[in-house]
């Protein structure tokens, strides 16, 4: 089993530790987010200690484009400056590989893939980096990334090509898509298949894509998800004409 957590946002109970233990202030608390090396760096020991495992399988900086809005350079060097703690986390064993969550980091270029992968070549001083995953929204609602993919542009098929593991956040819209398909829209994507598995094959079928996360609420939404990503890939010629009607 492969474990993946996150740094970035925090709960107040969680700034509040953090400002005890020393490695943020009271008013970088009140932010409730920090990719702060000291902060990255505790909140990594704190993750391996309420997972009870000595190394983390994947560590994702989530919505880094949350430190420096509208200030690239000072992302860029937040975003370096937290590679670097987590290279010197892969280096001592506590860590296999990171990543970046973004919910429209990319999709608004706040950083690029390349981008990305310079930064943590840098973190990495020379020696081979540990950035091995971007996760992203790719939905029939958000479907941007899908279009461009199509067309061989955007950041799906750059991670890709870099071999970076692509997963795609939030397939059915914080649950809202399914109600916005109906039959004809599901059959169209795949006849037999239900308005969410629809849904769910439509993001699994992108170029580039890995893996689809999923937020099942019960077993049975769990096995209706994975019965649709087992279904054999969209085409491209389908996935054009679907993401050509809009839900």
């Amino acid at each position: 089993m492969h474990i993946a957590t996150k740094t970035g946002f925090f709960t107040a109970a969680t700034g509040a530790d953090a400002v005890h233990a020393g490695v943020l202030t009271e008013d970088q608390a009140v932010a409730g987010h920090s990719l702060a090396p000291d902060y990255v760096r505790w909140q990594m020991g704190r993750n391996r200690e309420q997972l009870g495992r000595e190394r983390l399988d994947l560590v994702l900086l989530h919505n880094p484009e949350r430190a420096h809005p509208g200030n690239r350079a000072a992302l860029h060097q937040a975003i370096r400056d937290a590679f670097a703690v987590l290279e010197e986390e892969a280096a001592a064993g506590r860590v296999a590989g990171y990543g970046v969550a973004t919910w429209a980091g990319l999709e608004e270029e706040a950083f690029t893939v390349a981008e990305l992968l310079a930064l943590a070549a840098e973190a990495a001083g020379g020696r081979n980096h540990h950035l091995v995953a971007v996760q992203m929204p790719v939905s029939l609602v958000m479907m941007t990334p899908i279009v461009q993919a199509l067309d061989g542009r955007g950041p799906l098929p750059a991670a890709a090509g870099a071999g970076l593991r692509v997963m795609a956040s939030a397939p059915l819209h914080g649950g809202e898509l399914p109600g916005m398909v109906d039959q004809e829209l599901a059959d169209l994507i795949r006849p037999g298949l239900t308005p969410a598995q629809a849904c769910v094959l439509a993001t699994a079928s992108c170029p580039g894509v890995t893996n689809v996360l999923i937020a099942a609420s019960s077993a049975p939404d769990w096995r209706e998800a994975a019965d649709a990503v087992a279904q054999l890939p969209l085409t491209a010629a389908k996935l054009r004409e679907v993401t050509g009607v809009r839900p």
